[in-house]
């Protein structure tokens, strides 16, 4: 009994649209086609005229049975007659052409389908745009297998055929897009990997027992806090973690915790729906969603609000979450590295941490020693400054450094830990001209702890708090109340200048003159 129409048109549609993946998507309607057509082979494919070549998009066949070319090929050239068609403008010839034998007119198409001469084949057009057409293609060994019949119930489908072939196009586009993402996602890993050197500097010697640990931990899931002094390293560490682990692979995110506005904290971690609030003009991923399958290195814990705290600690246990302004629950992959400076022990006491979060966060604490625990360290570190500087610099050689500067290096107390060493370093690289290192300003007015036994303290011992209040006052005093821009006090800091504009209000801090 012949099929209908309307439900050829229906059944087909169903299928040719059913699938993104036009492989699966043709094998669906071949096993419907084969009910009413004597057919092969199935085959869809685009015409570039600007490159004047044919794109086979995919196929499916019926086993033992040849296609009308070479299979291994998926780019043919496109016949001079279709050329000469899209080029004219004008419908020259009907959208189904139907051959049953080959015609000494359509002689030229054997050159590039040779096997057209011992079989019938339907050639369904479907028009895309001025410089590109889409072609359905089915044949079947022998002669005179088709009939007008069969062009009338494959020309019904042309506009559904149209549209899955777009979208087949731009699907194959996206699959592509995403391959080289995760290319260039494994080259951007390895020159981090490269640029951070595969060990930390120290790791033989001060920083031993923290990368211990980090053999211990990288394995695990479990999240991680990262103790100690602003400047000791911290993201080295956590990177250390990311690389040691089963998800090196995957990204490594970093957020720091005290540079986001709190209006902003949500949209920031967890991302927003277009339209979300004023201003969100699209869709954006938070970095927990962009963190999938990787690491999540949140930097400065303690300074995250009450509420920030409580949506942490819920994203943790459940490893889900909501867009801003949206109501799907996203679940992730992420392993947290958690970071702070702060006594967060003590902040739980006053009330100012949650307790759960806290507990949460301290499965496997690390506490990374002060640069001034670690003087051995010192010139392994002011070695690789050297080294990198001069690279950034494109210095024709590194400058050395006698015995004398480097001893002072060693007996300074180094306040601000290796980021302060790292600033030294490279201010003298850069006023050095070439010539060996020297720091006439090291430890100006202070007496290093290493030269003589400090004198017993007969005082309150400051919080960390104050101590970073004290050094940053100093640092603006010098600048004379610039925080941002060359010579500002958020450069010597190595800081973001907002971060330092944050910290300057949190600790109560009044500028000289002008922030």
């Amino acid at each position: 009994m012949a099929v209908a129409e309307s439900e050829f048109f229906r059944e087909m549609t169903l299928r040719i649209c059913g699938s993104l993946d036009i492989d699966e998507a043709l094998a669906n309607a071949f096993a419907y086609l084969e009910r009413h057509f004597p057919v092969d082979v199935i085959a869809l494919g685009y015409s570039d005229l600007a490159t004047e070549r044919i794109h086979v998009l995919g196929f499916a066949k019926r086993e033992g049975s040849t296609t009308i070319w070479d299979e291994t090929v998926r780019e043919i050239p496109v016949p001079p007659v279709a050329v000469d068609y899209r080029r004219a403008r004008e419908p020259v010839r009907p959208p189904v052409t139907l051959i049953n034998r080959v015609e000494p007119a359509q002689e030229p198409l054997l050159s590039l389908f040779p096997r057209l001469a011992d079989q019938s084949a339907l050639f369904l057009r479907l028009d895309i745009d001025r410089e590109e057409f889409g072609t359905l293609v089915v044949s079947v060994d022998g002669h005179d297998r088709y009939t007008e019949r069969h062009a009338q119930l494959l020309e019904s489908i042309r506009e559904p055929l149209t549209i899955a072939t777009i979208n087949a196009r731009r699907y194959l586009e996206l699959m592509h897009a995403k391959d080289q993402l995760a290319e260039d996602n494994r080259a951007l890993s390895a020159d981090i990997k490269r640029s951070l050197g595969d060990e930390v500097v120290g790791a033989d010697f001060g920083l031993r027992e923290v990368m211990e640990q980090v053999r211990q931990i990288a394995p695990s899931n479990s999240a991680t806090l990262l103790l100690g002094e602003t400047g000791t390293g911290k993201e080295v560490v956590a990177n250390a973690i990311h690389m040691a682990s089963p998800r090196s692979s995957g990204p490594m995110i970093s957020m720091q915790c005290g540079a986001i506005p709190e209006s902003l904290l949500d949209s920031e971690l967890f991302g927003h729906e277009k339209g979300a609030f004023t201003g969100a003009s699209q869709r954006k991923r938070g970095r927990f969603e962009r963190a999938d399958g990787g690491t999540l290195f949140l930097d400065e814990i303690g300074e995250l609000s009450p509420e920030a705290q409580v949506k942490l600690l819920r994203v943790l246990q459940e490893q889900r979450f909501e867009r801003v302004g949206g109501s799907e629950p996203i679940e992730v992959d992420v392993r947290v590295i958690a970071a702070t400076h702060r006594n967060l022990e003590e902040m739980v006491r006053e009330g100012t941490f949650r307790e759960d979060l806290w507990y949460r966060l301290n499965v496997l604490p690390i506490r990374i020693p002060p640069l001034r625990l670690r003087r051995e360290d010192i010139p392994s570190l002011v070695q690789y400054f050297i080294q990198r500087a001069a690279s950034e610099l494109n210095l024709p050689h590194a400058p050395g450094i006698d015995a004398f500067e480097l001893e002072r290096l060693k007996a300074y107390d180094w306040p601000g830990n290796v980021r302060e060493l790292q600033n030294v370093v490279e201010r003298a690289l850069i006023l050095s001209q070439g010539g060996p290192l020297r720091f006439p300003d090291l430890g100006t007015g202070r007496q290093a702890s290493g030269t003589s036994a400090p004198p017993r303290e007969t005082t309150r011992l400051g919080t960390l708090d104050e101590a970073m209040a004290d050094h940053i006052r100093r640092v603006l005093d010098r600048t004379n109340g610039q925080v941002a821009g060359p010579g500002g006090a958020a450069e010597i800091l190595d800081m973001n200048p907002s971060t330092l504009r944050f910290r300057i209000k949190k600790l109560g801090i009044t500028a000289p003159k002008r922030i």
